[in-house]
């Protein structure tokens, strides 16, 4: 039987994965990597991308690990020029850089953090989507998989900015997705809820100062899965929308969340 992530089917590809230093970022670098992509690495610091770019290196598949913040136009580019020039062009992108902000009523969110987030979680989503666009099409097209949340979908006015943010991914991804098959390019996003990964440790601690745990249980209760997702789970779906299995999806929202949304 064959393994997990041993298809081969992203042989000859290469994929960008903006966020790779995180947990989502890395799962997903290790992933595409194990099915024969090679990986152009983004985050903001060298030394945290050394796990995801040592994971990729360790199924004998090359990352080039880059530097950037996907919140400025010419740093946006130069990750997509960096890919090309290194590896010939790009096939792949997941727009999975995102941060959470804090835990506040929208009546006390801190200006500079609300514009902070948007500018991470929805202009680096523009940007990423903008700036590949012509490489992707002069491989004769590609995929795109936008990393929204359950929170694009739902509302919680303790994270303002973060709901608002995942809604305009989602919104972002329908209207790449109308106009970018033209180039041979499908666009789609995932929709996780709680995932195990440093950024649900913050809320855990936002939204319950001094326990998390029980922050934590408490949301796990309400999902009927009983529990949180695993990145290498958000992962795995990431893979399947990149690859030509997926060839007929498009302008997609992908929830995974063990059923939470569902009631």
């Amino acid at each position: 039987m064959e393994k997990i992530g041993q298809s081969n089917r992203f042989a000859g590809k290469v994929a960008v994965v903006t966020g790779a230093a995180g947990g989502i970022g890395r799962a997903t670098c290790e992933r595409l990597a194990s099915e024969g992509a090679r990986v152009v690495a983004v985050d903001l610091r060298m030394q945290d991308l050394g796990p995801a770019v040592a994971a990729v290196a360790a199924l004998g598949v090359e990352a080039l690990p880059v530097v950037a913040d996907v919140a400025v136009a010419a740093d946006v580019a130069r990750y997509v020029e960096e890919g090309v020039r290194r590896f010939g062009g790009i096939d792949l992108l997941v727009n999975n850089a995102g941060i959470e902000g804090v835990v506040k009523p929208l009546e006390e969110y801190p200006d500079d953090v609300f514009d902070r987030v948007l500018a991470v979680n929805v202009r680096g989503v523009f940007l990423g989507l903008k700036h590949a666009h012509a490489a992707m099409k002069a491989r004769g097209g590609g995929a795109i998989v936008n990393l929204a949340s359950v929170a694009g979908i739902t509302g919680n006015g303790l994270i303002g900015a973060y709901v608002a943010s995942k809604h305009a991914v989602v919104g972002l991804t329908r209207a790449a997705a109308s106009t970018y098959p033209a180039a041979g390019i499908r666009v789609n996003a995932v929709l996780p809820a709680p995932v195990e990964t440093r950024m649900m440790r913050s809320l855990e601690e936002g939204f319950l100062p001094g326990q998390p745990a029980a922050l934590k249980q408490m949301m796990a209760s309400q999902i009927p899965l009983g529990r949180y997702a695993e990145p290498a789970e958000v992962a795995g779906v990431i893979a399947f929308l990149l690859s030509d299995e997926a060839r007929y999806v498009n302008g997609s929202l992908y929830t995974i969340d063990g059923g939470m949304t569902t009631f």
